[in-house]
């Protein structure tokens, strides 16, 4: 079994935690494009999850599904049907411990996507880069838990 593992939103106003997992996956359906801003969704199935800071703000996305997201910062967290509750793999502290087995809903899967991998590669290596880079301070909740939140400039 699993230990525990957490994560939660990119402010750190929402936490959750789960230890029983399923069926983690990768879901190619429109609602998932349109609810992740990307070509797919990444969830994993949680039989015990549950919310340890705060609650998440739910949009009924179909008549049988819900999808749970920060209200603050807008991450996506949850997707909850008949069938039991989902939480977002990205949003994991550590989301290669749930990484997707299966890919799902096909039908919607964008035609590229299957070649994104071979995509040429650009390593951004010019000064003006390295130093827009170097100046960039993440106002991200870090990977871990916190003792209090907001964050204390100490914890940071």
């Amino acid at each position: 079994m699993i230990k525990t593992l957490k994560g939660g939103c990119q402010c750190g106003a929402v936490r959750f935690a789960a230890s029983d997992f399923a069926r983690p996956s990768i879901c190619h359906c429109r609602m998932c494009q349109k609810a992740y801003g990307g070509f797919f969704g990444a969830l994993v199935m949680v039989k015990d999850g549950h919310f340890t800071r705060g609650e998440p703000k739910w949009f009924d996305s179909s008549n049988v599904a819900r999808r749970g997201f920060c209200a603050n910062c807008g991450t996506p967290l949850a997707y909850e049907t008949k069938f039991g509750l989902e939480f977002s793999i990205g949003a994991f502290d550590d989301p290669a411990k749930v990484a997707p087995t299966i890919q799902v809903n096909l039908r919607d899967k964008l035609e590229f996507f299957d070649d994104l991998c071979s995509l040429p590669i650009k390593h951004e290596t010019d000064d003006e880069w390295q130093d827009f880079i170097s100046s960039v301070y993440s106002h991200q909740h870090p990977d871990h838990e916190i003792k209090t939140w907001p964050i204390a400039k100490e914890e940071k």
